[in-house]
């Protein structure tokens, strides 16, 4: 059978099965392992099917990814995303939008000790959007911004994606965590920018809050060492040479399940329910990555990845204009699909026809990760959104993804700024040897 055919056909039943619900993962290790055999024979699809889990869940460089995500799991159950919340309300909450600014700064404070999106959206959720409500702030707007703020998860360092962006194209993965710093920021401001003009076009929505005195301002602040002495604990290793990546995701994650304990913060049941839903996160990623594995082997076989690359490199439109190529495709996959999947599936393909087109891996890494937090809050299947949904069941999706626009509207501004000027992703970088 025709190879081109054969892919074409992976890439339909894989459609096809998420489009009646199966899980990402399954549906692609579906589409692979059939593909593979039609290919092939029954019996190395079997054999395939056999050995790349295996593989998968044995290396020791994914381990990182669970061991980030229990970092972030202990952090949420000892209330570390609430405190910083409240630190937030105590010096911004008496302004217009204050509440929605606090929730900002307080999602890029729990990115840095946990780096996973929806965990962040999801923890925010429960933490700043009743406080929201009860101030009488729009719930569609508030929703939508604690489902822009979940994106930071990805960005900020530590990032899973960014963890798994560099185990599949070897990049330095400490230049990836330098790099998405300043992207980072830059997303906090540009968010804050977006809650400042809707608190003065429409005031009722985002209605001011109580100012309290300095003294409690500063009181607030002092319940944060714990995020901050784990952000430069970790980061500081990495860069200091202290231990790997691999290595500064268990030493996260044991100190702050110990900074909990100490604490008195985090007791048996905490901790248990930290285990259980680090374990069901990680679980569901695995399944992704060990799927995209078996799908990446069958589109090896066909040679589709390999002629993918050919035909990108050498279209007439220059690199920019295959880098806006990929881009649209990004968003438009964003809107069907999983952002793990698509990384998994995609990088192997675009990353190389990148490099034969002279960017740089870091930079790219950046743009790719920026590309795919648009699938997370834009419709039909913004992850971030359905998890708020799950949570605040009588917040209607559309009014969620309403609230999300005007930040899907400053993201494409932020990716266009760092596409036209690299230097705000490799500075940083640049630094490290």
């Amino acid at each position: 059978m025709d190879r081109d055919l054969v892919a074409l056909l992976g890439f339909v039943t894989m459609f096809a099965l998420m489009a009646v619900r199966v899980p990402i993962g399954i549906a692609m290790g579906i589409a692979g392992v059939g593909g593979f055999a039609l290919l092939s024979s029954t019996t190395p699809a079997l054999n395939l099917l056999a050995n790349v889990p295996l593989s998968v869940l044995t290396d020791y460089n994914l381990s990182v990814i669970p061991m980030f995500i229990l970092m972030g799991a202990f952090a949420s159950h000892s209330g570390m995303s609430a405190e910083l919340f409240t630190a937030g309300r105590a010096w911004l909450g008496h302004r217009k939008g204050g509440l929605a600014l606090a929730s900002i700064a307080a999602c890029g404070g729990f990115s840095a000790i946990n780096g996973s999106s929806v965990a962040t959206a999801a923890t925010m959720t429960q933490v700043a959007l009743p406080e929201m409500r009860r101030a009488g702030y729009h719930p569609g707007f508030s929703a939508g911004l604690i489902a822009a703020g979940g994106t930071l998860g990805i960005m900020i360092p530590p990032s899973v994606i960014l963890v798994l962006y560099g185990i599949m194209t070897e990049t330095d993965i400490t230049k990836l965590f330098a790099a998405g710093i300043i992207p980072g920021f830059m997303a906090i401001a540009f968010y804050s920018v977006v809650v400042a003009i809707v608190a003065r076009l429409r005031p009722d929505a985002m209605p001011s809050g109580e100012r309290v005195g300095w003294g409690e301002r500063f009181a607030s602040l002092r319940p944060l060492w714990a995020v901050v002495v784990l952000f430069i604990f970790v980061l500081g290793g990495i860069y200091g040479g202290l231990f790997t990546v691999q290595e500064a995701a268990g030493i996260g994650a044991i100190g702050t399940l110990l900074i909990g304990m100490l604490r008195g913060r985090l007791g048996w049941k905490r901790i248990k329910a930290a285990l259980i839903g680090a374990l069901r996160v990680s679980s569901a990623i695995m399944m992704i990555v060990v799927g995209a594995y078996l799908f990446g082997y069958f589109l090896t076989i066909t040679q589709f990845t390999q002629n993918a690359v050919e035909f990108l490199v050498h279209l007439p439109v220059g690199p920019y204009g295959v880098l806006a190529l990929i881009m649209v495709g990004y968003l438009i996959l964003g809107a069907v699909m999983d952002e793990l999947a698509m990384i998994l599936l995609t990088v192997p393909i675009v990353f190389p026809a990148m490099m034969q087109l002279g960017f740089d891996p870091v930079w790219f890494g950046v743009i790719v990760v920026m590309a795919v937090t648009f699938g997370m809050i834009c419709p039909p299947v913004g992850m971030n959104v359905f998890v708020i949904n799950s949570i605040a069941r009588d917040v209607p999706l559309g009014s969620i993804y309403k609230g999300t626009m005007p930040f899907i509207a400053v993201d494409v501004v932020r990716l266009l700024i760092l596409c036209a000027f690299p230097i705000l992703s490799t500075w940083l970088p640049g630094f490290i040897e």
